[in-house]
C-alpha cells in the first residue's frame, strides 16, 4: 500500500516585496494512514507552509504531494474547497479561529453538519458521540468564554472531527496552554488517533509531543533534517532522494564540518571529515 501522505521535491517560493523567500526547498516526506507526527523546527524552517499545503491552503511552487486520493498539485480550486471541507480537521492555537464566541458548544460542533446539510437528527447524533469522545459532554450548554484553555482545544478538536475526516491537522495547539493542560490535550490526540483511525500531523516547538506521537519529524531551511520513532531511542538523519542530509548542529561544530567536506565509504560504514583547506 502506498503511504497516505506522500511528498516529493517540495518547493514554496514566496515573493516579498523585491525579494522571494524559500520556505520549502525540495522537501521529501511520506506519512501513513493512521500515524501520529510530530513535525518541530524553528520559525522559518517550513512546517507551517508545509502544514498550509498538506490542508489545501496554498499550494506548492514544484514538486508533488499526495494526500489519500487527492495530488494537491493537480486540483482546481473549486476542489480544492471540497477537500479543504471533506478531507481535512484543523486546529489553530488561537481558540478564536477555531470557535465562534457567540454560539454554544453544541452549536458550534454542529455549524459545519449543517452547512454540509446533514439533518438535525444526525447532528445531534455526532454532536454527542463527539462531546462523549473528547471528555465533554456535561458542557454542550456553555459558550467558550465559559470554558478553561484546555476545554477550548478538546471543543476545537470536535469542530474539526465533525464531519469525520480522515486527516487531522493541528497547528501549535498547545502554544497557548500550561504544561498539564497541553499534556492533556496531546493525550487526547493520541487516542482519537488510535480510536478513530485519524492520521494526526502535529506542527509545534512543544518537545512534549514527543511523549505521544509516533514520529517526530524535525525541519530545518525547509527540508527534512531528521527522524525519530516512536519508542526507539536514536534519531536518525534522513537523506533525500538527491542524496543531500543535513547534519545537527552540534555534530558540524564538534568536527567542524562547515563548508566542504569529504565523504567515503567503507564496508557498511560511510566517513564524513573536512576537506583540506587550500
Amino acid at each position: 500500500m502506498p503511504p497516505y501522505v506522500e511528498a516529493r521535491g517540495l518547493f514554496k517560493i514566496y515573493q516579498v516585496a523585491d525579494l522571494e523567500v524559500v520556505a520549502l526547498q525540495g522537501l521529501d516526506l511520506t506519512i501513513e494512514a493512521g500515524e501520529l507526527v510530530a513535525i518541530v523546527g524553528a520559525s522559518g524552517s517550513g512546517k507551517t507552509t508545509l502544514l498550509n499545503i498538506l490542508g489545501g491552503l496554498d499550494v506548492p511552487s514544484a514538486g508533488r504531494i499526495v494526500v489519500g486520493e487527492y495530488d494537491l498539485t493537480r486540483l482546481s480550486e473549486h476542489a480544492l474547497v471540497r477537500y479543504r471541507r471533506e478531507q481535512v480537521g484543523f486546529i489553530w492555537q488561537q481558540p478564536a479561529r477555531n470557535l465562534l464566541p457567540y454560539l454554544s458548544v453544541t452549536q458550534n460542533i454542529e455549524l459545519p453538519m449543517l452547512l454540509a446539510g446533514l439533518s438535525p437528527a444526525e447532528r445531534r447524533r455526532r454532536c454527542a458521540a463527539l462531546l462523549t469522545a473528547v471528555g465533554l459532554a456535561g458542557k454542550a450548554t456553555a459558550r467558550p468564554d465559559e470554558l478553561s484553555g484546555g476545554e477550548q482545544q478538546r471543543v476545537a478538536t470536535a469542530v474539526a472531527l465533525a464531519l469525520d475526516p480522515p486527516l487531522l491537522l493541528a497547528d501549535e495547539p498547545t502554544g497557548e496552554l500550561d504544561t498539564e493542560t497541553a499534556a492533556e490535550v496531546l493525550v487526547l490526540f493520541r487516542h482519537l488517533c488510535r480510536s478513530r483511525g485519524v492520521t494526526v500531523v502535529i506542527v509545534t516547538h512543544d518537545l512534549a509531543v514527543t511523549a505521544v506521537a509516533d514520529r517526530v519529524i524535525r525541519i530545518r531551511d525547509g527540508r527534512v533534517s531528521s527522524e525519530a520513532v516512536r519508542g526507539d531511542r536514536e534519531e536518525f538523519v534522513v537523506i533525500d532522494r538527491l542524496g543531500r542530509l543535513q547534519l545537527p548542529a552540534t555534530l558540524r561544530d564538534q568536527y567542524g564540518l562547515v563548508g566542504r567536506a569529504r565523504v567515503a565509504a567503507a564496508g557498511d560504514h560511510v566517513g564524513i571529515w573536512p576537506a583540506p583547506q587550500e
